[in-house]
């Protein structure tokens, strides 16, 4: 099917004229030639567009952003089951099935098809709210896909602000290098950041490494920074980089984005550790879906890719503008700190987007 509508943006590059969609999971070759835009599912479901124009990302013009009245906002857990759900993750713990589980909730707003006027509009505008948020919370990996309903083609609506990388992919001299920064330790300044901040950093790197390892040479994989500081509008997180060269049998053709997903997928920084025993905690946990939010979200040229981690994201489905926001939970958690930090990741950006 083809359509003439659909835009996204990421990593300097703006698309436009969504014309094509496919299912990575089922045609992962078709990511090997040519630009796509991607969006995966924390769930697993990933998919990629296609656009008839891809171009460097200049002085992109936007409508105003109508979001949704502060007061709408909700929350798929309040105070008091996110504290019971970190209780029970301490639980798991001490019992020996997990180290570390991140455990979100999902903030909903109603946002109708509609402008402030009250002029009907088929979907919301998601370049308008991109450029709210790249003033007012400018991201390293801020991205932005929207390909609507009337396009012919599978629609995506997703807005994010995320500052963490979940896959690049370059040339290197000795073959393709696969890099992932996690992120793990949020404060509002650099003195806030913990001793659990940096053990917690620390247990998902070697995480990381470890998916890493799945896909790469032996002996190619590294970190390369541990427990950096970056600074982020109202926030500051560690930082850690891990890379690794790519194993021959993974970039033989039809091969590379089936075996990088299937080794590196859902991202640990947003899973736990191990990965297996987080997300079955993950699915007793949590009493809403995750969509694209702690999902993927970037771009994907041949031999080259960008991929962020889908945090700080918002998407828009049915009239509702969704927003997600999570922790880390290890023994040394106190289910209202971590409360708080779920707090502290949403407030700016659901400000920002808020009328």
């Amino acid at each position: 099917m083809t359509g003439a509508t659909g835009w996204a943006s990421f990593a300097g590059r703006v698309a436009t004229g969504a014309v094509e969609c496919v299912d990575v999971h089922e045609h992962p070759e078709r990511l090997e030639t040519g630009t796509w835009f991607v969006v995966a599912d924390f769930e697993g479901r990933a998919r990629a567009w296609r656009f008839a124009q891809v171009r460097d990302a200049g002085t992109e013009p936007a409508g105003a952003w109508h979001g949704p009245a502060s007061d709408t906002w909700t929350t798929s857990m309040d105070q008091a089951a996110y504290e019971a759900a970190v209780a029970r993750v301490r639980e798991y713990v001490r019992e020996g099935e997990v180290y570390q589980a991140n455990i979100c909730r999902v903030l909903s707003a109603p946002l109708p098809a509609q402008d402030g006027g009250g002029t009907t509009r088929a979907e919301p505008d998601a370049r308008a709210l991109a450029a709210r948020l790249a003033a007012g919370n400018p991201a390293p990996h801020a991205a932005a896909v929207h390909v609507p309903a009337a396009s012919g083609l599978d629609p995506v609506w997703v807005v994010s602000a995320s500052p963490e990388l979940y896959l690049s992919l370059a040339d290197g001299p000795d073959g393709p290098v696969v890099e992932s920064g996690p992120i793990k330790g949020t404060a509002r300044t650099p003195e806030g950041l913990t001793d659990k901040d940096r053990a917690e950093n620390v247990m998902i790197t070697d995480l990381v490494r470890n998916d890493l390892q799945t896909v790469c040479r032996p002996g190619t994989v590294e970190v390369t920074s541990l427990l950096a500081v970056e600074e982020h509008p109202g926030l500051v997180h560690l930082v850690s980089r891990v890379r690794g060269v790519l194993a021959d049998d993974v970039v033989r053709p039809g091969t590379l984005w089936r075996r990088l997903l299937v080794g590196t997928f859902p991202p640990g920084s947003v899973s736990g550790a191990p990965k297996s025993s987080a997300l079955r905690i993950i699915r007793e946990l949590e009493t809403a879906p995750r969509g694209p939010y702690c999902g993927a979200v970037g771009w994907v040229d041949g031999g080259r890719a960008s991929l962020a981690v889908g945090i700080r994201t918002f998407w828009w489905a049915d009239g509702v503008l969704r927003f997600g926001t999570g922790a880390g939970i290890t023994w040394g958690s106190d289910p209202t700190a971590e409360w708080h930090e779920t707090e502290l990741k949403a407030e700016r950006l659901v400000a920002l987007a808020s009328s």
